[in-house]
């Protein structure tokens, strides 16, 4: 059936290839792909590890400016919350570990951070640009993507949706 220059297949079930890539693409509702990255020390982690834990999932670079003017908002929400169970978890894309300290330490971050060097969970995040944060509940399911810079409310308003 043509319908508006798009062939639709009625009822038809979906092939194991499109069910397998549906299931793989992190969606709100759905769980967060899991990943295991290094931290700048070397330390690996993985996000499987945090499971019961409420995440702030945030991918972010040095270079990038509203990634960098979020983040003392982030660490103040860890700073607050993470006696509670709350993580923040920066996915540094694509920059060394030298360059992840660097940026840190000149903001004062104490969340962990971990390196996506050859930017494979960002692939698998399909983050298109940055700042892009992912919330995810205790159980490991997105509740809240967020496509670039969060002020203090926004922030606040989506951690409520994982973190009670």
């Amino acid at each position: 059936m043509l319908l508006g220059g798009s062939w639709v297949w009625l009822n038809r079930a979906p092939s194991a290839k499109t069910a397998a890539l549906a299931q793989a693409i992190p969606l709100k509702g759905h769980p967060a792909p899991d990943f295991t990255l290094n931290t700048p020390e070397g330390e690996a982690m993985s996000l499987a590890d945090l499971r019961g834990k409420a995440v702030v999932l945030n991918f972010w670079a040095s270079w990038c400016g509203p990634c960098r003017a979020e983040m003392p908002e982030l660490e103040q929400a860890y700073q607050e919350n993470a006696a509670g169970g709350l993580v923040v978890l920066g996915v540094n894309q694509g920059e060394s570990a030298e360059v992840a300290r660097d940026f840190t330490n000149q903001l004062g971050l104490t969340f962990p951070i971990v390196l996506d060097s050859q930017l494979q969970v960002s692939q698998l995040y399909r983050t298109s640009s940055l700042p892009t944060t992912f919330f995810i509940d205790r159980s490991g399911v997105i509740r809240e993507i967020v496509i670039g810079q969060m002020n203090m409310a926004l922030l606040e308003e989506r951690i409520r949706s994982i973190y009670p």
